[in-house]
C-alpha cells in the first residue's frame, strides 16, 4: 500500500432509473425518488475511486462505517454525482467527507470510513467461515 494523501478525491455519477427508487427497495407506497441505500452506495464508490490510484495490486478497501444524512429527494431521470475526499489516513484506516448532489441541490452529506484489505487474505478468511 502506498501512502494515501489527505485531500485525495473521487467521484461517482449515476442517472436515477426505476431500479434505484425507494418504492422498489422498501415499500411500494413510497414516492418514486432515489433510495437512501443507493445514495450510500454512490458515496462508497466515490470513496473507493478516490483511493484506487494508491492501491497496490491485490488490494482493495471495504466500508467499515457510514454516517450520512439524506437531505433532499431526487426523482427518476435526474443525474446524481457523489463526491468523496480523504480527510484522515491512519495506516490502513481511512476517513472520507462524502456528499451527493443532483442537478438542483445537495441531496446528502456525511462521513464514511474504509479499511484497506489484502484480497487474498480476505478471501481465505471468508472461505474459512463458509466451512463452519
Amino acid at each position: 500500500m502506498r501512502q494515501i494523501p489527505l485531500g485525495a478525491k473521487g467521484t461517482f455519477t449515476l442517472r436515477v432509473l426505476p431500479e434505484h427508487l425507494a418504492n422498489r427497495f422498501k415499500d411500494a407506497m413510497l414516492p418514486q425518488v432515489l433510495a437512501t441505500p443507493v445514495m450510500v452506495l454512490m458515496m462508497e464508490n466515490a470513496a473507493l475511486n478516490a483511493i484506487r490510484p494508491y492501491l497496490d495490486p491485490g488490494e482493495s478497501a471495504v466500508g467499515t462505517a457510514i454516517d450520512v444524512r439524506h437531505l433532499a429527494a431526487t426523482p427518476i431521470g435526474h443525474e446524481v454525482r457523489a463526491e468523496a475526499e480523504v480527510i484522515k489516513a491512519e495506516g490502513k484506516h481511512l476517513e472520507f467527507r462524502v456528499s451527493a448532489h443532483d442537478e438542483m441541490e445537495e441531496i446528502g452529506r456525511g462521513t464514511h470510513r474504509r479499511a484497506i484489505i489484502d484480497l487474498g487474505s480476505f478471501n481465505e478468511r471468508l472461505a474459512g467461515k463458509s466451512k463452519r
